[in-house]
């Protein structure tokens, strides 16, 4: 059986062949890295004790995932998604004052911009917005 050709680390100057489109492990592992940094703690996202009560009475009084409602399934949300991305870490690195009176405005409006998810389906939403298994990140959020 023939073996599929192997193809070259995407990293500028790597060169070291693969056997799958992508990067090499060591390449792989700095851009982690690098987007673990970029995108911050947690805590510094907003998701702070204020954020994990404000979560737990929002999932008390919307208990099933919304998407799967509309697909006519019942099951059970763990999530509470912000429907438009707030980017509230980014407002607060900019220090834009009226970034951040808004970027806040966003994350905790539970009436208009949260919605009750299943892992399943915030994982999916998410993946599509910031950009994964090979799609490139939707910019108009």
């Amino acid at each position: 059986m023939a073996s599929s050709a192997k193809s070259i680390c995407r990293h500028a100057g790597c060169g070291v062949l693969i056997a799958a489109p992508g990067r090499c492990d060591k390449h792989k592992k700095q851009m982690q890295v690098m987007d673990a940094a970029a995108r911050g703690t947690a805590h510094e996202r907003g998701y702070t004790s204020a954020w994990v009560k404000a979560r737990a009475g929002y999932l008390a009084k919307h208990p099933l995932c919304q998407h799967c409602m509309n697909e006519g399934r019942v099951v059970a949300a763990s999530v509470v998604d912000h429907i438009i991305n707030h980017k509230l870490k980014a407002a607060m690195d900019s220090g834009d004052a009226a970034a951040i009176v808004k970027a806040r405005a966003l994350f905790w409006d539970s009436e208009g911009n949260w919605q009750p998810l299943c892992k399943t389906h915030h994982d999916i939403k998410t993946a599509t917005e910031d950009g994964a298994f090979g799609r490139w990140k939707n910019v108009t959020n």
